[in-house]
């Protein structure tokens, strides 16, 4: 094990922000410079990391850093962090976002502005700590963190008051009930291991160990299944996430599609299936057809959309069923692919997101009905919102496609049908976003509006997320050169079952 405390200066960075944002609630201007430089030096961190001990790995291509300091002794109960190929990715990711939803709030928050950035960091802090952590009781603890700002950044910085409300509390109530059957579930596998055992430890690697009877196991699996299902979100425990993206600020749908989603999905790739490897081997074909049912589902709502905002976020569903494939057909090219669509779905829908709050900044308005003719009049904007449309889609030479392919690739491996009815569902993404992309941009106006282009900070913005998702399109070796020693310890842990299996 390697003592570094990196990892505790990543994940709490951002609480620095959150106090100095209270501290200087009278000064809007210098609460958004403050929290721009902390999580700056947040995500200088991350990288710091990648630079430097990117190419490291821990015995057996484990962990590359760990911290871990006893805390609660009493329950067993121990302060530990750990870093390895995966997480690394999704911290850089994580912080890189975390910077631009103070740039792209700059001049949308106009209200209560210390209050906003200090749960816009807050929701850091939580993030991080789930893709950190590896105590149950440390990991639920920040799993819980980043329910709560969210809910507020929903409800308080929406844009109906009444529906912002409704889709906040919505949110809520959905989290929250799989939440406390998860926190169930955890004490219960504690109680267990340590009556066998008789070491009482939340540790993840000592629970792995837990011997129990397929039926206990498979109510503990569901627990925990369910709770990370609704945070994916796969169908049908999917209906909260539409109505808080239409309703949520430009930053808090970057943080719901960008973030908050993606705990849910590496959960499941984490702590899920490496605890209840049986369990998890019997729920391979409900999840891969729920995972096909929610892609096709997802794009065919997509296409009956008004709210530009609102087909965004049906496409999210889309792609987050496409990882949920990857991770029940559970061999080394679908991990990756799984984890790296995580990584670029976070990139090209938050981008999506951020274009669809600069044309709402401007038109004030997200109906197709009013939109049309933006080329004309932002020639820049529509290049690259072209841009982002097309690497949804899954363009070769984009970051999706490289991701997409690799999950189908190995689903043919294993499950050839499966692997063809999720390549067909590829006509209907090209179908919703070809309308999209045509609706908002080509044609005649439908209504008279004085647009202007880009201005220098949404360059930036839009220049930073263009070349990231060109790179990965063109060059994503850098992370899944990351991710082949973690992946293959997952398939160790549990893929002695999951390999095993016969759909």
């Amino acid at each position: 094990m390697v003592s570094f405390h990196l990892l505790t200066l990543i994940i709490f960075i951002p609480l620095v922000g959150c106090l100095l944002s209270l501290v200087l609630w009278r000064h809007p201007n210098q609460v958004r410079w403050v929290s721009l430089i902390v999580l700056l030096g947040d995500m200088f961190f991350a990288f710091f990391t990648f630079s430097y001990l990117g190419t490291a790995a821990g015995p057996g291509g484990a962990w590359i850093v760990e911290e871990r300091i006893p805390w609660i002794e009493y329950f067993g109960v121990t302060y530990s962090l750990s870093l390895d190929g995966i997480s690394l990715v999704l911290i850089l990711m994580t912080t890189f976002l975390g910077v631009l939803c103070v740039l792209i709030s700059w001049r949308e928050i106009t209200t209560k502005v210390a209050s906003f950035h200090f749960f816009l960091l807050l929701t850091q802090t939580g993030v991080l700590g789930v893709f950190l952590a590896t105590d149950l009781f440390l990991f639920y603890l920040f799993w819980e963190i980043q329910l709560i700002p969210v809910f507020f950044l929903i409800g308080v910085w929406g844009h109906d008051k009444e529906l912002r409300i409704h889709a906040a509390v919505k949110f809520f109530m959905y989290s929250m009930a799989g939440s406390l059957l998860m926190l169930i579930a955890i004490i219960g596998l504690y109680l267990i291991h340590g009556s066998q055992t008789g070491n009482y430890t939340f540790a993840l690697s000592d629970l792995m160990q837990t011997h129990m009877d397929l039926g206990t196991e498979s109510w503990l699996y569901a627990a925990f299944l369910l709770a990370f299902a609704i945070k994916v979100p796969l169908f049908p425990v999917h209906t909260w996430l539409p109505d808080a993206h239409t309703e949520a600020p430009t930053a808090g749908s970057v943080d719901l599609a960008g973030l908050l989603l993606k705990t849910g999905t590496y959960a499941i790739l984490r702590f899920a299936f490496p605890l209840f490897p049986n369990a998890a081997q019997r729920s391979v074909p409900i999840l891969i057809v729920l995972g096909l049912i929610g892609v096709f589902y997802a794009a065919w709502i997509a296409l009956a959309q008004k709210d530009l905002k609102r087909l965004v976020a049906y496409s999210s569903i889309g792609h987050m069923g496409l990882i949920i494939i990857a991770i029940a057909v559970w061999n080394n090219i679908t991990l990756s692919g799984a984890v790296l669509l995580m990584v670029n779905h976070g990139l090209t829908t938050s981008a999506l997101f951020i274009m669809v709050g600069m044309l709402s900044e401007r038109t004030h308005s997200r109906e197709f009905d009013v939109l049309g003719g933006v080329w004309r009049q932002m020639p820049i904007y529509s290049g690259f919102f072209l841009l982002f449309g097309l690497a949804t889609l899954g363009l070769p030479g984009l970051n999706n496609f490289v991701s997409e392919i690799l999950i189908l690739v190995g689903t043919f491996k294993k499950y050839p049908i499966v692997a063809v009815i999720a390549f067909f569902s590829s006509v209907f993404v090209l179908i919703y976003a070809l309308r999209m992309i045509q609706d908002a941009l080509f044609g005649e106006p439908r209504e008279e509006h004085q647009l202007w282009d880009i201005t220098p900070r949404e360059a930036l913005i839009l220049i930073s997320l263009a070349l990231i998702v060109i790179f990965l399109g063109l060059h994503p070796d850098p992370v899944l050169n990351l991710l082949n020693n973690p992946v293959q310890v997952l398939i160790d842990q549990a893929g002695r079952v999951m390999t095993a299996q016969v759909m």
